[in-house]
């Protein structure tokens, strides 16, 4: 919902005079190296090595750039690297690369969203402890704000100039303003473990899956009292309906996409899809749900009213994360170390609407 929000306004949007705070040292693009296959009904399948250590992707409607972030390294280990990737969607290059700030230790970005409104893009510094805001237009680091315990994801809300980030260490979800940078909320919910995050724009309900707890967190405007909503065991990732009365959580320890009912706070079915579901995205023009299967190499398409997959799409080695666009493209990042010089890859898949009771 908060694409369509972004287009609608991007017409009438101004620039932006961004406050810059250093720059970023720009590094190497990796060349597509494209393979062309096709699932069966009708998806378009294209997978390019990219870098070392990929985590999430964001797009930007406004620049038309698919944003990637890239840590290397594994915990206890330190990070030897992290990137901003400037990635273009049609040719799947690295148009750029940003590096990260290095104080005592790399400031390594991992979860990502793109604020279209202000033109910037905001990530989660999981191993400092933080979030960071970066310009999208110079690819400039413009702020930092601690305290914000492993953090793992954000998602903007471009209507209320909000951006919210879930602290998984602390049971938190922490809102930040958009414009000043500032932490302006935290709720906590004791016990819990927050870790992926959607946002109702209509309603600036935020929704966060609580891997703990396997429920969903609902957080009001104005409310102080979250509710808590029953989904499938160990959710990583949280997606929502067009219209925003379903949710949809990547269920990692069942390998289950759940299809959750918010107004009777029930789930209306438990759709199985592959060991390790780990990301969940819904496609906005047939309301069917991607659904990556860690450990089964696979991307499932679900079709969540009929409660069954539709497609199976076949990906390289540990897929991490899935980002689905308006015009009905998702991007795959995966952990695969496949590339020639160990990179991992970007799957594009191009959906076949059709096929799939689309628009």
């Amino acid at each position: 919902m908060a694409s369509l929000n972004r287009r609608v306004r991007r017409v009438a949007a101004t620039a932006v005079a961004l406050a810059a705070c250093g720059a970023l040292t720009p590094a190497g693009t990796a060349t597509a190296d494209t393979s062309t296959p096709h699932g069966a009904h009708g998806a378009h399948v294209t997978t390019v090595p990219l870098a070392q250590g990929l985590y999430q992707s964001a797009y930007s409607e406004r620049n038309d750039v698919l944003w990637a972030t890239a840590s290397v390294g594994q915990p206890p280990a330190p990070t030897t690297g992290s990137q901003l990737l400037r990635i273009d969607p049609s040719t799947l290059e690295v148009e750029a690369a940003y590096t990260p700030p290095t104080g005592s230790t790399v400031e390594a970005v991992y979860g990502i969203d793109v604020d279209d409104e202000h033109n910037t893009l905001w990530v989660t510094n999981t191993r400092n402890n933080s979030v960071a805001v970066y310009s999208q237009r110079t690819g400039r680091h413009l702020a930092t704000r601690p305290d914000v315990n492993h953090s793992r994801e954000v998602v903007v809300d471009e209507r209320r100039n909000l951006v919210w980030a879930s602290s998984f260490s602390d049971g938190a979800l922490v809102a930040f303003d958009s414009r000043t940078f500032k932490e302006i909320r935290r709720v906590t919910v004791e016990g819990s473990g927050p870790t992926g995050l959607a946002v109702d724009e209509r309603t600036g309900k935020v929704y966060a899956a609580d891997f703990t707890n396997s429920r969903i967190i609902e957080l009001a405007p104005g409310s102080s009292a979250p509710r808590l909503i029953p989904t499938g065991t160990g959710p990583l990732s949280i997606s929502l309906s067009r219209d925003g009365r379903t949710a949809y959580t990547a269920d990692q320890g069942s390998g289950t996409l759940s299809v959750v009912d918010l107004r009777s706070g029930t789930v209306a079915r438990s759709v199985p899809t592959g060991e390790g579901a780990k990301s969940a995205a819904t496609e906005p023009c047939s309301g069917n749900v991607l659904v990556v299967n860690r450990l089964t190499n696979s991307v499932s398409v679900v079709d969540p009213r009929a409660g069954g997959v539709v497609e199976t799409v076949a990906t390289s080695a540990l897929p991490n994360h899935v980002k689905v666009t308006d015009d009905s493209t998702a991007y795959v990042l995966d952990k695969s170390a496949s590339g020639s010089a160990g990179e991992d890859g970007l799957t594009r898949i191009r959906l076949d609407s059709r096929a799939h009771k689309g628009c």
